[in-house]
Parts: C-alpha cells; sequence; structure tokens
C-alpha cells in the first residue's frame, strides 16, 4: 500500500511538472537600449509571439490572450512557425489573430514549419485578411510623432532547399532593399546573427530554438534545430557589431512533444533611447 502512494504521488509531481513547463506561461521582459533609436520611439514596447506550433493555452487562447494584452503593446511581431506542419490546423491559431488584431498592429514572418506546410499562400492569406502585416522580404515604416523606424522581415531559408541558409538569409537581406534608418528585423532563425549584423540591422528578434526544448539547470538548452547538441542562442539578448538580437524560447513544441525546466514564454521588448 505504501508503495501504491508513493508511486501515486510520483505521478502526480512528474505530470505537475509536465503540465508547468508545457502550459504554465511566463512573461519575459527586456530592455534593448540603443543611442541611435529616433526619440519618438523610447519608451515603446513590443510582443513578440514565436513558436505556436498550434500550442493551446487556456479556452480559445484565453490565457495567452490575457498575457499580450496585460504588457499593452504598442505592436506585436510573429516570428514563424505559427503553425505546425506535422499537425496543420491554421483556424486553431487563428483564433489567437483575431484577438490580437485588435490590440495593435501585427506583424508576421514565416518559420520552417509554415515553408514545410506547402500552405504559406493560404496562411498568408488569412492573416492579412485579418489585418496583420506579412513581411516576406521586405519591410514597412512605423511613423510616431513625425518620426520613422522601418520594420523588415525575411522569410525562412528553407524557402530555397537547394541553397545553404547563409546564402538565402543574405539574399533575402539584399530583397529587402533596408534603407539606413532604424530598423527592427522579424526573422526566425538566431543562428545567422552574423548576416543580420552585416546588414547592419539595430534590432533583430527570432525564435526556432525551442530555448533549447530541454533545459538543463545551470548548463542552458539541450538541443536546438540548426545549432545542434548544447546551443548557445536559445535565449536572452545577443549581439553582433552594432546589432542585438532578441531570442524568444517561444510556446509550443513540435517533433519533441515537451518543454522541460523551460516553460512557455512571451516576450515583452521595451526599446530604450540611451
Amino acid at each position: 500500500m505504501k508503495k501504491l502512494v508513493m508511486i501515486i504521488l510520483f505521478t502526480l509531481v512528474l505530470w505537475g511538472i509536465f503540465w508547468s513547463n508545457n502550459k504554465w506561461l511566463e512573461t519575459t521582459e527586456y530592455t534593448v537600449v540603443s543611442e541611435e533609436l529616433p526619440e519618438a520611439f523610447d519608451g515603446v514596447k513590443i510582443v513578440q509571439i514565436s513558436d505556436l506550433h498550434n500550442a493551446t493555452f487556456g479556452k480559445d487562447q484565453s490565457s495567452l490572450i490575457k498575457k499580450i494584452q496585460s504588457a499593452k503593446p504598442d505592436a506585436i511581431f510573429l516570428t514563424g512557425d505559427f503553425i505546425d506542419s506535422n499537425r496543420y490546423d491554421l483556424s486553431a491559431s487563428l483564433v489567437l489573430v483575431d484577438e490580437i488584431v485588435k490590440m495593435s498592429k501585427v506583424y508576421f514572418v514565416t518559420g520552417n514549419h509554415e515553408i514545410a506546410s506547402n500552405k504559406v499562400d493560404e496562411i498568408t492569406a488569412s492573416l492579412q485578411e485579418r489585418g496583420v502585416i506579412v513581411l516576406a522580404n521586405d519591410s514597412v515604416e512605423w511613423e510616431k510623432d513625425g518620426s520613422t523606424l522601418q520594420i523588415a522581415g525575411i522569410d525562412d531559408p528553407l524557402s530555397e532547399p537547394a541553397m545553404h541558409g547563409d546564402e538565402v538569409t543574405h539574399d533575402y537581406l539584399e530583397a529587402a532593399h533596408l534603407t539606413d534608418d532604424f530598423t527592427l528585423l522579424l526573422v526566425h532563425r538566431p543562428e545567422y546573427l552574423a548576416n543580420y549584423a552585416e546588414a547592419e540591422v539595430d534590432i533583430v528578434f527570432a525564435g526556432h530554438a525551442h530555448g533549447g526544448q530541454v533545459r538543463l539547470p545551470g548548463i542552458g538548452g539541450l538541443y536546438a534545430t540548426g545549432q545542434g547538441w548544447f546551443p548557445k542562442v536559445t535565449e536572452g539578448i545577443f549581439e553582433n557589431a552594432e546589432s542585438q538580437m532578441v531570442v524568444s524560447r517561444g510556446l509550443g513544441n513540435s517533433t519533441f512533444p515537451l518543454r522541460i525546466f523551460n516553460r512557455p514564454e512571451v516576450v515583452v521588448v521595451t526599446l530604450k533611447k540611451e
């Protein structure tokens, strides 16, 4: 009887750990400082949502929507893998979009799962119908109090599977025709920071690494696609030359169904002029 009780307790504890690591949303706040930031954008808040992979958080995404709403965003960035190509269900993810477009302008770039689904046109059309700004190797202006900055976005390099990701990223950045304005760049993959820095992008927003999926206390992520075992670029802020990159751990899972010691996160970035 005692052994049975211990087994039940152990099972409940294990279930609680798995549940909290996959459904208990966390808000991570960063302040990104730049002396080049136009004065009008000092204090602007950006919410980054990445790697949803059709995950759900509350009925009709109510928990996720509340997290985003509580941040009072001036803009919302969706940095790829909004859907999951292995269990494609666009309608489940559009429930979230229908609500967040009411909060602020929403910008989107593709991830590898959008490309792998072979349904990019359907996905982007559905998003655009709802007012989402889809950035596919191009850029738009963000105007505020008479000042402007540039918001750019590039497609995931899986779009050109016969080419190396570095080469594709370089070509896509050139196709975006970036200007000398202060630039916020939406991408999916963080491993090409050197390319973004070469293009003299000011702030990059990336996902893809899932925080390393399994995070080992004191060590960090265990594995990330594109980086391999014990990846270095899985969460936080990274710098290369004059570029800074914010990497989200994301929200959902794909091939491996669990996040361990790696709660799903909503990233909130406050821009600050130095």
